[in-house]
């Protein structure tokens, strides 16, 4: 039986620490690899890499993965729209800057504690929450109007729309996860649904968009779809569901706040992305939102 802890150890703040970190310079590789490789192709080969990668894991483990357990039409649904998140993502970045995509994508908790309470009662949202969400529209309307005032790149705005509707679906595939029976799965074969899924989707999606496949590949795009498969997609994705079976998942939720500026920063650093105030500002106001959206409510 797995043993929770009701505190961060080093440990977990190590893992957190790293998993944001990379998500954070993971949008800017993305972006990088664009100049050769279409975006949403990009993504169907890093999640047919990743299914690969996880199968073998399971079979190593011996974790099953195919077996009956009623889980089957809750999981291809969160599978559809974990493609359908990284579709919108993935192109999100042709049009806006990492640190802007990856803003508007970690508004997610605010789209749970939206929809989630209609599925479940216990979840209704309290004062607080809503403060935090009312923050969180605050922080989307300042980026938005940074990202339309003078001097913004062109189709900025559609770059920005696109991560939000990544944000949202990212949102509702997390409330099928906690609304249904997935929620009592393996972290592997909850993995195994999503990314799945994605590598039959995501090549259909990027046919229907018109994206040139791409297979004579530089040292440079090689290594990115490496770190893309083994890392990004497989390795800090079970980290992150390892830490949330064995710490308080409230406490591992404030975390992800840090990633986008870790996007903000190695964007500016790494390909000269533009850093406002604006941006800084509505960073921050998501900040405070998720954690106020993922504060405990108080013990009468």
């Amino acid at each position: 039986m797995t043993q929770r802890k009701d505190h961060l150890d080093a440990l977990a703040i190590g893992l957190l620490l790293a998993c944001c970190a990379f998500w954070g310079f993971q949008q800017v590789l993305v972006k990088a690899t664009i100049a050769e490789l279409p975006p949403v192709f990009q993504a169907a080969v890093r999640f047919g890499g990743a299914t690969a990668v996880l199968w073998a894991w399971c079979w190593w483990r011996r974790i099953p993965l195919f077996g009956r357990d009623g889980s089957l039409h809750a999981g291809l649904l969160a599978g559809v729209l974990f493609a359908i998140e990284f579709a919108l993502l993935f192109s999100a970045l042709q049009f806006s800057s990492a640190s802007r995509v990856t803003l508007f994508a970690y508004t997610a908790p605010f789209w749970v504690a939206i929809f989630l309470p209609l599925l479940v009662r216990a979840e209704r949202m309290r004062a607080l929450q809503w403060l935090g969400l009312l923050l969180a529209f605050c922080a989307v309307l300042l980026a938005f109007r940074d990202g339309l005032g003078h001097g913004a790149p062109q189709q900025q705005w559609l770059g920005d729309l696109l991560g939000l509707a990544g944000g949202a679906a990212w949102g509702l595939t997390t409330v099928v996860i906690r609304s249904s029976s997935l929620g009592r799965l393996s972290p592997e074969k909850l993995l195994f649904y999503q990314v799945a899924v994605s590598s039959l989707a995501l090549p259909a999606v990027s046919l229907a968009l018109g994206e040139q496949w791409v297979w004579a590949w530089s040292g440079f795009a090689a290594v990115s779809m490496a770190l893309q498969i083994v890392v990004g997609a497989f390795a800090s994705y079970l980290a992150w569901m390892w830490l949330l079976g064995h710490y308080p998942a409230t406490r591992i939720s404030v975390f992800v706040f840090v990633t986008p500026v870790f996007a903000l920063l190695i964007g500016a650093l790494w390909l000269g992305e533009a850093v406002t105030l604006n941006l800084v500002l509505a960073m921050a106001l998501v900040a405070v939102g998720i954690t106020l959206v993922n504060r405990p409510a108080a013990v009468p």
